[in-house]
């Protein structure tokens, strides 16, 4: 049934359902955005609100409209609850998987860094950022990619530990990164370089599996310097249970991925039905 009463400004009517009128400046939330004027704060004043048009049928229509989509997105809500709780569950698979790995094994002999990768930390160089000359070469930090520049100090296979930032103790990116090729590092990840690449990747994952927080100082810019890096006890099997577990790791991570990218797809779906659920109830096509 398409409406055909017209259309009103936004004023208040007692024709006009509040929720109804919710529902509709949902829909056209961009073309409202459009009205608005300013760049930090878009404002949106009374004349342009007023010259908005909306339908307006029936009350009783607009009731049950309303009762429609209620019951709709309330079915939405619960789907997307269950899809965020499972790309939780498939983000923190990986982890857990890891986890029963290094910890299932007491019998592994205990290694540290220096006995197992040359530290080349005294390389690094820092650029403030007015003295890089940009290029294609990645610039790190203590998280990763921070800027590209013209020129390299390393051109390796390199394991990057975090030295400093709040990212130590809150672990929202990994702490430990493999890196390959020319790069340029700065004095906020310590530089490793190891010449076995699966102890490099397995000491990446277990860096990254574990709290590190006792060996962090600071807590308002928290610091894992070398001297407290070296004294980590690493878990180390010999080179064939190293291989499998790193082996595994990389079958795991391709498996969660696919579950991330399934539930992160399930969502997007859930946001886009939503707008189709507005468009049709709005074009009287919602029975």
């Amino acid at each position: 049934m398409a409406f055909n009463q017209g259309c009103r400004g936004i004023v208040p009517s007692p024709m006009l359902n509040h929720v109804f009128l919710y529902y509709f400046l949902l829909l056209n939330r961009r073309d409202l955005d459009a009205l608005g004027t300013g760049t930090t704060f878009k404002e949106l004043s009374a004349s342009s609100l007023r010259s908005f048009r909306i339908p307006l049928p029936p009350l009783e229509e607009q009731k049950r409209i309303v009762a429609k989509l209620d019951q709709a997105f309330a079915a939405l809500d619960r789907a997307h609850v269950h899809a965020e709780a499972n790309l939780a569950d498939a983000k923190s698979l990986f982890d857990s998987m890891l986890h029963a790995k290094f910890s299932s094994h007491v019998d592994w002999s205990v290694r540290f860094l220096p006995e197992i990768s040359g530290n080349l930390d005294r390389q690094r160089i820092p650029i403030t950022k007015k003295d890089r000359t940009p290029g294609d070469i990645p610039y790190y930090g203590a998280s990763g990619v921070v800027d590209h520049v013209a020129d390299h100090i390393f051109d390796d296979d390199l394991l990057l530990v975090s030295e400093d930032g709040a990212n130590l103790l809150a672990r929202t990116y990994p702490i430990a990164f493999s890196i390959s090729g020319k790069s340029w590092v700065n004095n906020h990840a310590h530089v490793l370089r190891f010449d076995d690449a699966t102890a490099q990747e397995y000491v990446r994952l277990y860096l990254n599996s574990v709290s590190l927080e006792p060996y962090v100082s600071g807590m308002a810019q928290p610091k894992l310097n070398q001297a407290s890096l070296n004294k980590i006890p690493i878990p180390f099997p010999d080179e064939r249970e190293r291989a499998a577990i790193v082996s595994a790791a990389a079958d795991m991570q391709e498996q969660c991925e696919a579950l991330e990218e399934s539930y992160s797809a399930q969502l997007a779906d859930i946001t886009t039905l939503r707008q189709s659920l507005l468009q049709r109830a709005f074009s009287g096509q919602l029975t």
